[in-house]
């Protein structure tokens, strides 16, 4: 008699099962198999974790899986990261070699975050929080005066760094504005920039010619801090750059340095330490939009987390290979810097 699969939920901190849950997304997943939960309140012991784990064939969550905890997983064919990362705490060399997917949800953020950057900067483009903001101590101004340094938005050029989930989305939202739109993702071929109607570019063409430029790239070892002084400096003036997927791939005290001139603008969702230090220069800046790192942590993207878990689980039951999350690669698993902030 055949026994039915054991599907693991083990760590998934910081998600809680409610957060990524809906009641019936739960229940069919546990339609699936024999679901069994290392997570919220319920805490297996020491002895049931190890005998959960050789039996799993799915596991879901962040828990630690070396080389030799996974020698003592037979049956495992896929793990779902629902934090959203590809993290170091497993041995991706022994899952690829035995056929293990590594996954995680990271898709499921590219709508949210790409709606805020876009808001951000149609904002910085119009001047709208800037003009609310004079309101307050009755400083604005009015008529022509009002616009002083804004643009139109619509028909202007568009750089975005990172063509991957995040960068797509956007470019969808772009297509109504009619703005031409420049690429530099060194991970993709010109083929593929193209199919989304885009220009792939150099990273200097993309500073250079475009009046917004969306930061979208992954942090990597191999581009940590590489939009820096030479870079800001190729922007033309009252240009305005959106920072929106990882802090590290930015050299924030040029930055700063930059954004302190008045020459360029910034929105600005993530930061090297979070929450960003109560004396930081940015908090009294002009020209520039701050946020909490909030833009991908809708309650809509968390749920959106178990349906996508739910979607490529049937698949790999079935036998067959994941659609829908991410899948960490032999190439370039190794190179990612997964941890997106430090927290103070």
């Amino acid at each position: 008699m055949q026994t039915a699969p054991v599907i693991l939920i083990a760590d998934p901190e910081p998600r809680t099962l409610e957060m990524i849950f809906e009641p019936d997304v739960l229940s069919r997943l546990g339609s699936l198999g024999r679901l069994v939960i290392h997570a919220d309140g319920n805490r297996l012991s020491p002895d049931e974790l190890d005998e959960a784990l050789s039996e799993a064939v799915i596991v879901i969550g962040q828990i630690d899986l070396d080389a030799d905890r996974l020698a003592r997983m037979p049956k495992l064919r896929a793990i779902f990261n629902v934090e959203g990362n590809f993290l170091p705490n497993i041995d991706y060399p022994v899952c690829f070699d035995r056929g293990i997917h590594v996954l995680n949800i990271s898709p499921v953020y590219a709508t949210s975050v790409a709606e805020t950057a876009l808001a951000m900067a149609l904002d910085l483009a119009r001047g709208v929080t800037a003009t609310h903001e004079a309101f307050r101590d009755a400083s604005e101004a009015w008529g022509l005066a009002s616009n002083a340094g804004c643009f139109l938005f619509t028909g202007s050029p568009i750089g975005i760094v990172g063509l991957g989930d995040l960068g797509r989305a956007l470019r969808r939202m772009l297509r109504p504005f009619r703005c031409k739109v420049r690429v530099y993702d060194p991970w993709l071929p010109p083929r593929l920039i193209e199919a989304e109607g885009c220009e792939p570019a150099t990273l200097d063409e993309v500073f250079t010619t475009s009046r917004v430029v969306f930061l979208f790239a992954s942090s990597t070892s191999q581009n940590q801090g590489f939009i820096g002084e030479r870079e800001l400096s190729l922007m033309p003036e009252g240009a305005v750059l959106l920072v929106m997927s990882r802090a590290g791939i930015v050299d924030f005290r040029a930055l700063e340095r930059h954004l302190a001139t008045g020459r360029i603008r910034a929105g600005i969702d993530v930061f090297p330490v979070e929450p960003l230090e109560a004396e930081s220069p940015l908090r009294r800046m002009e020209g520039v939009i701050l946020s909490s790192h909030r833009s991908g942590g809708m309650p809509e993207s968390f749920l959106e987390i178990g349906r996508l878990v739910l979607a490529d689980a049937e698949l790999v039951l079935q036998g067959r290979p994941p659609q829908v999350c991410r899948r960490a690669e032999r190439e370039t698993v190794a190179l990612m810097r997964s941890r997106p902030v430090a927290r103070s």
